[in-house]
């Protein structure tokens, strides 16, 4: 019995000090205004790397390098060792990219 209590005690104390550590470190991702266009999302993701759907169902994977009015130069493509790509904005249905974690 002693045993359990033991165990018990253990288990709230951790969830006390350790709880509150792990809610603080979940992050959401908030547009800054609701009539945000993908270039404005590339714009926000320059040096990170993003997923791109294309409206063909296809996904391109790279490092958003440069955003210009109607292309983005993706670099380092994954799966395509020494390729960068050049995507038409209006082309893409889909931006993915992380936002919590390492």
């Amino acid at each position: 019995m002693k045993k359990m209590l033991g165990v018990l005690v253990i288990t709230l104390f951790c969830l006390v000090v350790y709880a509150p550590r792990l809610s603080a470190q979940e992050k959401s991702y908030e547009m800054k205004s609701a009539a945000a266009t993908v270039k404005d999302i590339l714009s926000e993701n320059i040096g990170k790397r993003v997923i791109v759907r294309m409206e063909t169902g296809d996904n391109l994977e790279g490092t958003v390098n440069k955003v210009g009015d109607s292309l983005v130069h993706l670099a380092k493509i994954s799966g395509r060792d020494f390729y960068d790509a050049a995507v038409r904005i209006d082309k893409i249905s889909a931006v993915i990219f992380k936002v919590r974690g390492n």
